[in-house]
């Protein structure tokens, strides 16, 4: 089914599209403001059809290689927190640190990427 088109991403850019041409010019005040909320999270959803699986792929192979351990990447998430709230681990560790700005700067192209 992932093959078929249209794909998840353009669906939702049609969507978001449509509500920002046709429909956000003809409203104001509350319903207008909801509406370009909308508009805001559809183009988040878009961003994570199309950037979340890689992201996710890069965060799972850094893990794999910071914890030397292969399991999924909530488990390896999962301990990661564990490990840090045993303070097994912090801010003095470079491999730690890079994997951390790397998974951030993936999350804010996702959910803002006008943040940098």
């Amino acid at each position: 089914m992932a093959q078929d088109r249209p794909h998840v991403h353009e669906l939702l850019a049609a969507i978001r599209e449509f509500l920002a041409t046709d429909v956000a010019p003809k409203l104001d005040g509350r319903t207008g403001f909801q509406v370009k909320v909308a508009i805001n999270s559809l183009a988040i959803l878009e961003r994570e059809a199309l950037l979340g699986p890689p992201a996710d792929a890069r965060e799972l192979g850094r893990l794999k290689a910071l914890l030397d351990r292969d399991a999924p990447l909530p488990d390896l998430n999962a301990e990661l927190a564990r490990q840090l709230r045993a303070g097994e681990r912090d801010e003095s560790d470079p491999a730690l640190m890079e994997h951390l700005r790397l998974t951030i700067a993936d999350k804010m192209a996702i959910s803002n990427p006008k943040w940098r």
